[in-house]
């Protein structure tokens, strides 16, 4: 299926690993121009370099930012001042009791994994506008409708990313711009196999037993029963950052292997 991103510019924030690598690498196949970022020029230089050993003709560049500050957001656009696809993948985690929280935890848990997206989408909308065409997707969590316990401050944050996604669709009524959600579920990125690794090292356990393990006990809903490659959920976000998928808006796209057992 051609998906009509050729010559299409694309934005994939966060993009150097895991998910955010893996679309970037899509959106490269289907024959968009990707820019991809990270917070260093290693990073970014290391995923440009890999997304051209898998596709050698593929139009790839790299802006290196931290888009967890408002500085770092501005800059970007001052180097990138507008696109056709802008994927707000940047996000970090960290598994901690509730009550061990403390309010910079927070805070920086919104500035990065919100604002970033906020600040981004505002900056590149009216362009879409303008044009009449867009793609915005905010790469969301299953963790945003079953708020994990030990992830408490981190699911609020992509509940948050749930919501601004449609109110700025509410916004966009009437246009050719659509703005969505895709909510991942476990997913075996970067940051998620070293985390799996450390815990099963600890147990004493292969990552293979802890991996049954957690879907038997943690994520007992699954239906995939094993964490997602992160091609899997960016073949659904790339599907969605495509003209085919214009009946798809203001939608909390669902990517996370059957965990969230709602049917609506």
């Amino acid at each position: 299926m051609d998906l009509k991103l050729a010559g299409k510019t694309a934005l994939v924030t966060g993009s150097t690993a895991g998910i955010g690598y893996a679309i970037a690498l899509g959106l490269a196949r289907e024959g968009a121009r990707v820019f991809v970022n990270g917070r260093t020029q290693a990073r970014v230089d290391a995923a440009i370099t890999n997304i051209r050993k898998e596709i050698p003709d593929a139009t790839v560049e790299g802006i290196p930012e931290d888009l967890g500050t408002a500085a770092g957001c501005e800059r970007l656009v001052g180097h990138l001042p507008s696109v056709d696809i802008l994927v707000n993948n940047l996000g970090i985690f960290e598994p901690k009791p509730f009550a061990e929280i403390p309010d910079a935890d927070w805070l920086r848990m919104f500035e990065v994994n919100v604002m970033s997206g906020v600040r981004l989408s505002r900056a590149y909308l009216s362009g879409m506008k303008q044009r009449n065409s867009g793609r915005i997707v905010f790469i969301s969590s299953e963790s945003a409708v079953q708020i994990p316990a030990e992830l408490v401050h981190y699911g609020m944050t992509k509940t948050a990313q749930i919501a601004v996604a449609r109110g700025i669709a509410e916004g966009c009524a009437g246009t050719g711009v659509t703005v969505n959600s895709v909510l991942a579920g476990p997913t075996a990125s970067e940051g998620v196999t070293a985390f799996v690794a450390e815990l099963a090292k600890k147990q004493r356990v292969t990552p293979a037993e802890f991996e049954k393990e957690f879907f038997k006990n943690v994520r007992p809903t699954s239906l995939l029963k094993r964490f997602l490659d992160p091609a899997e959920v960016a073949n659904v976000v790339v599907f969605v950052c495509s003209p085919e998928s214009v009946a798809i808006n203001g939608a909390a796209v669902r990517a996370e292997g059957g965990v969230v057992k709602a049917i609506v």
